[in-house]
């Protein structure tokens, strides 16, 4: 079963539907011939996420997403720890709007969840293309 999970850590709480989320993800988990299990989404501040990269990755510097993977067989399941301060920031920085830059966070962990890296040069080609894929996968909400 599909469940995707919002919360709020240390920041002003968002008009955002898990229900958007379950269904793209799926597409994008589909795609990777996987199944979308529980994901938790959980958006906080700079401060908020730089505690838990050095606590539990032992990283002392600012990041847009921490990504925690309890995926088990083809069943896509974690915990996406995603700084709202560097998504403004990269939105700003890639003149893009702030959702989609988010969508795009997420997305990240997602693929991180299926496996992707994005340490080495080419790796990190190939999780750009496989984002980009991910966000064209994304439905727009009726107006």
């Amino acid at each position: 079963m599909s469940l995707i999970n919002v919360f709020y850590e240390d920041i002003e709480i968002l008009d955002l539907d898990p229900e958007f989320f379950v269904s793209w993800l799926s597409k994008v988990c589909m795609r990777e011939q996987a199944v979308l299990g529980e994901v938790n989404l959980i958006f906080c501040s700079d401060e908020y996420l730089l505690d838990v990269n050095k606590e539990f990755l032992k990283h002392d510097y600012y990041t847009d997403i921490v990504t925690f993977d309890y995926t088990t067989d083809n069943c896509v399941s974690g915990d996406l720890f995603i700084s709202l301060d560097r998504v403004r920031e990269n939105a700003e920085e890639r003149s893009v709007n702030v959702v989609e830059e988010r969508n795009r966070v997420v997305v990240h962990g997602v693929l991180h969840l299926l496996g992707y890296k994005d340490k080495s040069d080419m790796d990190k080609k190939i999780m750009r293309v496989k984002e980009d894929e991910g966000l064209m996968l994304v439905v727009p909400r009726e107006t």
